[in-house]
């Protein structure tokens, strides 16, 4: 029998949860302002949580809520608390990396699964059994794992035991987000979503016998960027993903934009269900305008990671900047009579390169042929951040995104 894969995307809040949602996600991870190990986006209080459960479970649609920090004793004190609040929402399960944090989640709400997140660093089998052992629903597979070393692992654990593992966004240099880098550095805690990214910084090199002659690491112009990783893309063989014998596929990005999100999220629904179409085929091929669709958030170069190896997970090691091809400009609130009522989220004039992402995954070129303001008055422009404005468009369904294409001289 065929296991049809879940395709899993972050929702850093309340909003982004229902872009994930409409946008082709099957369920959504989240976290309360504590033990979610992300600190940039702005979370859910445990009220935003019931909320978003609702949501997504009246659309068929799963929650699942992280606590993958380290506690300290102090922290360890008000798991209870947490857990029995995330409980009452009902969350489909947790996400945790600490001992304690297991038991506790066993403790207090027994009737939810446990996924061990890939902070745990599961790279083998036998870790993966362990953690179904006890009590693990399923287990996020590190970053560092290649295709073989799933199937073999998927081969050696039971089958109950679910497999999820990371089909795109940023990865971290260290194995899976050990590093103390943005602690000593900038005293900043990656542990606790604080991380300062060092990673991305520029170095030089020093000699131990020659104190304060620094020597720049050039690579081009740029210099060089040893420590840069690039950012995962795994569509174009997303069906190799799924054939060994991955359960959930995981974007990552609870901190992005919840226009990132759609975005992502409606290019990995289709490149699934283009896999889905004919899954025993050993012929797939993903369309274009699903890479296209992921050239259109701002991104570092893409890599396989370590799907295929190790000498495949490049680093982007002569730059530490985003591309950034296309740029949100505004929601789209409702259609009626061929005209689009919208919110602005950025500048974009007249005559500018337009497109519209729908929550079906299309993207349609705009070329609108006049802008009206609030009051009705004819404008050239949208330069007033969250100012209402009407274009005339196809017919758009609620959520639609419109994004304008960066010239050359606006970089």
């Amino acid at each position: 029998m065929l296991q049809i894969p879940e395709l899993l995307a972050p929702a850093g809040d309340l909003e982004r949860l229902r872009y994930a949602i409409n946008y082709g996600a099957d369920a959504v991870y989240c976290s309360l302002p504590e033990f979610g190990m992300r600190s940039a986006p702005a979370n859910f209080t445990p009220e935003q949580l019931t909320e978003g459960v609702i949501y997504a479970h009246a659309r068929g649609r799963k929650v699942y809520l992280t606590m993958n920090t380290l506690p300290t004793n102090e922290e360890a004190d008000r798991l209870p608390e947490a857990i029995k609040a995330a409980a009452a929402a009902g969350v489909d399960a947790f996400i945790v990396a600490d001992l304690g944090v297991l038991e506790a989640c066993k403790q207090f709400a027994p009737e939810i699964d446990v996924h061990m997140s890939t902070q745990t660093g599961i790279t083998n089998w036998a870790a993966a059994r362990a953690a179904y052992n006890m009590g693990a629903k399923r287990v996020v597979l590190a970053r560092e794992m290649s295709l073989q070393d799933i199937a073999t692992l998927r081969d050696k654990t039971p089958p109950e035991l679910e497999i999820e593992a990371f089909v795109h966004g940023a990865m971290c240099m260290s194995i899976s987000g050990r590093c103390l880098l943005s602690n000593y550095m900038a005293g900043r805690d990656a542990n606790r979503g604080q991380c300062a990214q060092p990673c991305r910084w520029k170095y030089y090199l020093s000699e131990e016998t020659r104190p304060g002659q620094l020597y720049e690491i050039g690579e081009n112009e740029n210099g060089s960027y040893i420590l840069n990783a690039n950012d995962l893309c795994t569509a174009p063989f997303i069906d190799l993903i799924c054939k060994a014998g991955v359960d959930s596929l995981k974007i990552e990005g609870r901190a992005k934009t919840f226009y990132y999100v759609a975005s992502v999220t409606a290019a990995y629904r289709k490149a699934l269900d283009q896999y889905l179409a004919d899954p025993l085929s050993d012929n797939f091929e993903l369309s274009d305008d699903v890479l296209a669709e992921l050239t259109r958030t701002s991104h570092r170069h893409y890599s396989p990671g370590f799907y295929f190896g190790r000498e495949q997970a490049r680093q982007a090691t002569d730059s530490a900047t985003y591309i950034r091809e296309w740029e949100f400009v505004g929601t789209v609130e409702s259609w009626e009579n061929g005209v689009a009522s919208c919110q602005q989220r950025g500048k974009w004039s007249l005559g500018d390169t337009l497109e519209v992402l729908c929550p079906d995954g299309r993207s349609i070129p705009l070329h609108p042929e006049w802008i009206k303001n609030e009051a009705g008055e004819s404008v050239k422009s949208t330069p007033h951040a969250m100012e209402k404005y009407t274009i005339p468009t196809p017919e758009l369904p609620p959520m639609s995104l419109l994004r304008r294409k960066v010239e050359t001289l606006d970089k």
